[in-house]
């Protein structure tokens, strides 16, 4: 007689992984089909929906409060694509990542209280240079 073996569920850090590698696949090939050169709303509207065909989860331009003194503000913060609620995605398509860049990516993800955040420029010949993952939080590989 045989009996089923249930393999656990993926801990939090490997579906975030997976996740973010089909992020990254997603993007190289909305980039490859496109190319550098359109406005962040196209890449954007494309790669959101080339995750929804490989079944993710996205949520585009979600507003982003900021708690103040126990009041939540809404002062027009937006993140751009929300991944499976795990992983913000921010997308650019500018000469070069400046800290300005990176820097809001971190308070987005500070702000939200997510982990795992990936700024993509599509502006790049080549999407592996424009690719940068950001980490916040404890617990993590840094």
């Amino acid at each position: 007689m045989t009996t089923a073996c249930s393999t656990p569920p993926p801990s939090a850090t490997t579906k975030i992984n997976r996740v973010s590698g089909t992020i990254v696949s997603s993007a190289m090939k909305v980039h490859s089909l496109l190319g550098p050169g359109l406005l962040e709303s196209a890449y954007q509207a494309c790669l959101a929906h080339e995750l929804r065909k490989r079944g993710l989860r996205v949520e585009t331009q979600v507003p982003l409060p900021v708690v103040f003194e126990g009041e939540k503000l809404d002062i027009g913060y937006r993140i751009g694509l929300l991944v499976e609620d795990l992983i913000i995605v921010e997308i650019k398509c500018v000469e070069a990542i400046h800290p300005v860049h990176q820097a809001q990516l971190l308070s987005y993800l500070r702000l939200s209280r997510r982990q795992l955040g990936l700024l993509i420029n599509f502006y790049v010949a080549h999407l592996k240079d424009g690719i940068t993952r950001m980490v916040d939080g404890y617990g993590w590989d840094r």
